[in-house]
């Protein structure tokens, strides 16, 4: 149970940047949770780090928390929670997302014949700038599927809570999935996930496969390629590091969906790897500062002529 807070205010390019800080960490103390939000939506400058810790923070946790910041840290204070606030908060501070029909809440079903439903818990509450990815992720697989892509072998790479893999699995049912995260604290959560939304786990059709790899090096991720559509929302350091990994485990012609990264210069930086190893883009959408792209993995020239395959101007948004 979540019982202290510790706040830090700083500018938005600030907090974000310590927010970037914390995904890049190996070495970190899941029991302190930090999220960043705009104090109001009148003053969009103004933003607050927040880390919640199960019992009154020590000096570790204080130290923690300035180490995300790369220059000085602002000031740090503490306050007590009642015990019900935690997830009273999260729930709050974290709405539902829709997209297309894909419908996604932290804490409970709501009735809604049109959607496919999904649930994750209020303490994974998607975290900041993950809402706005995880919804332009699942808003971009919305439009494969209306535009009548077909797909039979999915990867989600860096999945954390498996949730786009399962969206994917919903909008393509039958397909092959396969999971994977670096952490392997999320096999249990991808678990208890698929519990959750009535999921099937296991190696066949129709199901999930989850494993524990640092990118694309688990041999199981190997054998099940190559893939019609590998999605990573991730950071933008690790997918230019994995454009040739990511190139060698899509199928000529397949989609590659990729987030985690913010628009300007990172998105540039990804778009430029992603070209030089075989990628178009077909598609972007931008939801905050995060940009949500993408890519198909051109033909070879053999399957132009046999498909009769153009290439399409991509939609911007």
């Amino acid at each position: 149970m979540i019982s202290w807070k510790m706040i830090a205010h700083a500018p938005k390019r600030v907090v974000q940047a310590a927010l970037l800080a914390h995904d890049e960490l190996e070495d970190w103390d899941f029991n302190l949770v930090i999220a960043g939000r705009e104090l109001a939506e009148d003053r969009p400058e103004e933003w607050v780090l927040e880390g919640w810790y199960p019992t009154k923070p020590g000096a570790p946790q204080k130290r923690a928390m300035a180490g995300l910041f790369k220059h000085d840290a602002p000031p740090i204070t503490m306050e007590p929670l009642p015990q019900e606030d935690w997830l009273s908060l999260s729930q709050q501070g974290t709405p539902p997302i829709n997209a297309g029909p894909l419908h996604v809440h932290p804490h409970a079903l709501p009735a809604n014949d049109n959607a496919d439903d999904f649930v994750l818990p209020a303490e994974q509450a998607f975290g900041p700038g993950h809402h706005e990815t995880t919804a332009g992720c699942l808003e971009m697989l919305a439009a494969m599927k209306a535009s009548g892509r077909t797909i039979r072998r999915i990867a989600d790479i860096g999945t954390g809570t498996g949730l786009l893999g399962f969206a994917a699995m919903r909008l393509w049912p039958g397909a092959e999935a396969t999971a994977s995260d670096i952490d392997p604290v999320c096999v249990d959560v991808v678990e208890d996930n698929a519990g959750l939304n009535h999921m099937p786990l296991g190696a066949r059709r129709g199901e999930m496969t989850m494993v524990v790899a640092d990118g694309m090096s688990d041999p199981l991720l190997k054998l099940r390629g190559p893939y019609d559509l590998l999605i990573a929302n991730i950071l933008a350091g690790p997918l230019v590091e994995l454009a040739r990994d990511f190139a060698a485990s899509v199928s000529h012609g397949g989609d590659l969906l990729l987030a985690g990264l913010l628009a300007g210069d990172q998105e540039a930086r990804v778009r430029r790897a992603y070209r030089r190893v075989g990628f178009t883009p077909r598609a972007r959408l931008k939801r905050g500062d995060w940009a949500i792209l993408w890519f198909r993995r051109r033909l070879t020239g053999r399957e132009r002529a046999r498909t009769g395959w153009r290439s399409a101007t991509p939609t911007t948004r």
